[in-house]
């Protein structure tokens, strides 16, 4: 077996260390993920009571008078990233943190093979197979294999770090690309490959419990097998150092880790809004430009259609909005103004008119949760030539008949260029029938690569803009100016 001079060189240790930080950040924003909708599923409609696993003792009936915003729970900021009830700050700690994961992977495994330090983890021999077995067992009875069995890892150790880094890490990034809306609709084989959206979030979720468990077994191993020569390979580089110095160095960086965990979350928890401004430059471009160059293509069959479709929002309650409702929508209007040649207002019926586009797809919620449905509508590439923007018009802004949490109307921005994209489309059919009240009556917005907040319902305008930066707090809709989601969220 070749390996360089040193036992452990300074780019695997380095990678080590940088791992272990950044993996515990991932799982702690993937716990805080988790309980913005505490519940998993192996089937894509997310139907309450046909969950696997759910970590909320609140019941839920199909059809009842709740909205999926009402399921996210507490979590503890000792388990949590940032902690309390943070979706979008846990959203910023997870992406930005696999950036860099996947980054100081990417350099371990190169180093590997660069540097000739592969045979460390690859094996070479099926021999490995009985000799790990051996291991296993010696380690059931409480022994310890000799010390000439580690070269540098025992057979046992060989296979489980071998297991982690090249079949266990990549599982994790595929399931979580899975989950990704704009994924899902380009490249609908990915959540195929799990079962659907939800089967990813479970394996995801399976996959985040076995890291946990490899780190828990890891770290009772190192202290098991020679305790200090482990130390010594892990700081010097060497098994030979000073056994005393590595285990004050070992603690002192375990420290370090744990007290930035603690103070980033206290920091995340108080400035949820700069924790924005600070990780959002990191992962903004990513997700800009999945938004523009992913081109949906999601269809499922009429039998896929889920039996129960939730929701996420309430009705408007306005005087307004009531009229138009009982008079049956024929006095409402979708206005559309700002930088066009020609500013439109369409009736109900001008719109079921025009050339109609059908399609299967499935929501997505930022919560978590899932649902296949047939919607009907019109092309929004269709009110695009039609009025016509002008050149100084990059976004589009859609406002609606609800109000955010501000109390002000919601809305939601999207860049003008997204128009050209199938299947996104004003929808004004859900499953073969008008649009129910529920779920954004008259008229919705469907916009297939994006998460489903962004999918304006109750319809009133579009405006074209040149920059949203000017309207209202600036983030580009209400979720982002309320609770500080990113403008493109493809994922």
């Amino acid at each position: 077996m070749h390996h360089l001079a040193s036992e452990f060189p300074l780019w695997i240790r380095a990678t080590h260390w940088i791992n272990v930080l950044f993996i515990g950040f991932l799982i702690r924003a993937g716990i805080q993920i988790l309980g913005a909708y505490p519940r998993l599923y192996w089937n894509d409609h997310s139907i309450p009571g046909t969950e696997w696993l759910k970590f909320t003792r609140r019941k839920l009936q199909p059809g009842g008078d709740w909205t999926s915003i009402e399921q996210e729970i507490y979590v503890t900021p000792w388990l949590a990233q940032p902690g309390a009830e943070n979706l979008s700050a846990g959203r910023h700690w997870h992406f930005f943190s696999v950036v860099f994961w996947i980054a100081n992977g990417l350099a371990y495994v190169i180093g590997l093979f660069v540097t000739g330090e592969w045979d460390r983890l690859v094996p070479t021999s099926w021999s490995i197979f009985p000799h790990a077995w051996h291991d296993l067992i010696t380690y059931a009875t409480f022994q310890t294999p000799p010390l000439s069995e580690f070269h540098p890892f025992d057979p046992l150790q060989q296979l489980t770090y071998f297991a982690v880094v090249f079949l266990l890490a990549p599982l994790l990034i595929l399931s979580g690309l899975a989950q990704s809306p704009a994924m899902e609709a380009s490249q609908p084989w990915l959540p195929a490959l799990f079962g659907g959206r939800q089967g990813a979030r479970s394996i995801h979720f399976l996959g985040m419990c076995a890291f946990v468990v490899f780190i828990l077994m890891h770290g009772a191993m190192v202290a098991h097998t020679y305790l200090g020569r482990n130390l010594d390979d892990m700081i010097f580089g060497t098994p030979n150092g000073n056994h005393t110095l590595a285990l004050g160095i070992a603690i002192l960086i375990n420290a370090a880790i744990v007290f930035i965990y603690w103070a980033s979350s206290r920091w995340s928890r108080a400035h949820v809004r700069e924790t924005k401004a600070v990780l959002g430059p990191v992962i903004r471009p990513l997700l800009r430009w999945l938004t523009l160059h992913a081109n949906p293509r999601m269809h499922f069959r009429h039998d896929q259609i889920s039996p129960y479709h939730a929701i996420n929002g309430y009705p408007p309650t306005s005087d307004e909005y009531a009229r138009l409702r009982d008079g049956g929508f024929r006095d409402w209007r979708l206005e559309v103004c700002g930088l066009v040649e020609h500013p439109r207002s369409f009736t109900l019926d001008q719109i079921r008119g025009m050339d109609k586009s059908e399609q299967i797809v499935r929501h997505n919620c930022i919560q978590g949760w899932t649902g296949i449905a047939e919607w009907g509508g019109i092309p929004l590439q269709t009110v695009v030539e039609m009025c016509q923007p002008l050149p100084g018009a990059r976004y589009m802004v859609f406002r609606s008949y609800q109000d955010d949490a501000s109390n002000q109307p919601y809305y939601e921005s999207l860049d003008v260029r997204l128009a050209q994209k199938p299947q996104f489309i004003l929808a004004y059919e859900m499953n073969g029938k008008p649009l129910p009240e529920r779920h954004g009556a008259p008229l919705r917005l469907r916009a297939e690569t994006q998460v489903g907040f962004k999918m304006v319902k109750w319809l009133r305008s579009i405006e074209f803009v040149e920059d949203f930066r000017t309207i209202r707090g600036g983030g580009g809709g209400s979720r982002e100016d309320i609770t500080y989601y990113e403008q493109a969220v493809p994922i």
